[in-house]
């Protein structure tokens, strides 16, 4: 299903909110809620991402699967399912394959993208979370301060990133969308999404969805932590969403001050 972004969506919100956090004098960006979208309360989502028009998803927990999303129903065609075993994680999608992490198990697997057969598995010597690439390397977060960079021929680390803001680590980096120059990452058990610069490591500033995370809540008591950034070139918007949320949003995003 082509995605399709509709901007008279209705919900249109800055964020001003500023949540309790150990990172002093925060930078926020601010947005605007240009559109929200249904997605599956029973997804455990762990990656999001938009190639050629269509949204694929991943899940974690037992039957992790990868999935085509229809965007006006937020119902999924389930492409890939993992031996439950693997606890699913991040995905991203270059040179017409698909590229997915497990949590502990320390297994990657590549995949076509048109056919959705498996082409090989790799090994990384950390756990996986999140997962994007720059147009040519790979770019994977453990759950730390650190990004890996991966080279996609051999899947091999060819560079580390050290994440920081004001000289202090920043720690549980998770989903992650690579945006002209920039990593976008969600921030394990925050309301935050960080900005960062994906040659020095320093982050720019910070989204605060926290009024997005109390409405995912109110309509659905089982939603959990803000997880899934996709970016949609043309539109210039960000979807964004968590595990077990009843709604996938799109933000217009303004450079912080």
């Amino acid at each position: 299903m082509r995605l399709l972004i509709i901007l008279s969506f209705g919900l249109l919100t800055g964020c001003t909110s500023k949540p309790e956090s150990k990172i002093s004098n925060p930078v926020f960006i601010d947005y605007a809620v240009r559109a929200s979208f249904p997605h599956d309360r029973e997804a455990f989502i762990q990656g999001l991402v938009i190639h050629n028009g269509e949204l694929y998803e991943s899940t974690g927990q037992e039957n992790s699967w990868i999935g085509l999303v229809d965007i006006k129903t937020g119902k999924v065609d389930k492409k890939i399912t993992l031996d439950k075993k693997y606890f699913g994680e991040g995905i991203t999608i270059l040179n017409n394959k698909i590229y997915q992490l497990t949590w502990q198990n320390k297994t990657g697997f590549v995949y076509d993208l048109n056919s959705f057969e498996l082409i090989k598995k790799f090994a990384y010597s950390t756990e996986g979370w999140g997962l994007t690439h720059n147009g040519e390397s790979l770019i994977m977060s453990d759950g730390t301060s650190k990004l890996y960079f991966l080279d996609t021929m051999n899947l091999q680390v060819i560079k580390k990133l050290e994440v920081t803001y004001e000289g202090k680590s920043v720690n549980a980096l998770n989903e992650l969308e690579f945006v002209d120059g920039y990593i976008y990452a969600n921030v394990w058990q925050t309301q935050w999404i960080a900005k960062i610069d994906s040659q020095s490591g320093i982050v720019k500033g910070f989204l605060d969805l926290t009024p997005l995370i109390r409405q995912a809540q109110l309509l659905n008591p089982k939603a959990d932590v803000l997880n899934g950034i996709a970016w949609h070139e043309t539109t210039q918007l960000m979807l964004v969403t968590g595990k077990n949320w009843p709604n996938i949003y799109a933000l217009k995003l303004q450079e912080p001050l």
